[in-house]
């Protein structure tokens, strides 16, 4: 039987911290362009959720700031976005959401962290 050692399992939680810091960066570029003409909205993409990580963000244009790519992920525009008249592609409610899914998974990650570094603690005061 496999068994998940503690490092393996810290390891788990900070990409699953990683990944979710990167499509909040994402998200918060794409809102911070909702009103730039012929901005498309973009979306990190990952093939490996597993062995991501952050990378800083980018200019891109002197107007607006856009996310940088993500190792072993990429930032690609969203498929089947409506552009309105102006061209731009970003969705206001597609992008709160986006922003409120990957604040749960990070919460969720930091609890797990959290509760692991309380058994540690306990463990050391304990054997004393």
């Amino acid at each position: 039987m496999n068994q998940i050692n503690d490092s393996q399992l810290l390891s788990v939680l900070r990409r699953q911290m990683s990944i979710a810091a990167a499509k909040q960066v994402t998200a918060a570029g794409n809102l911070a362009n909702i009103d730039t003409p012929g901005f498309k909205a973009v979306e990190v993409t990952f093939a490996d959720a597993l062995d991501q990580k952050l990378s800083p963000m980018k200019l891109t244009n002197s107007r607006h700031l856009s996310a940088g790519g993500v190792d072993g992920g990429t930032v690609s525009e969203v498929q089947g976005a409506t552009a309105r008249r102006d061209g731009n592609t970003v969705e206001l409610d597609r992008e709160l959401l986006t922003m409120t899914r990957a604040a749960g998974d990070f919460s969720a990650a930091q609890t797990a962290l959290a509760a692991k570094f309380r058994l540690v603690r306990y463990a050391i005061n304990e054997g004393k």
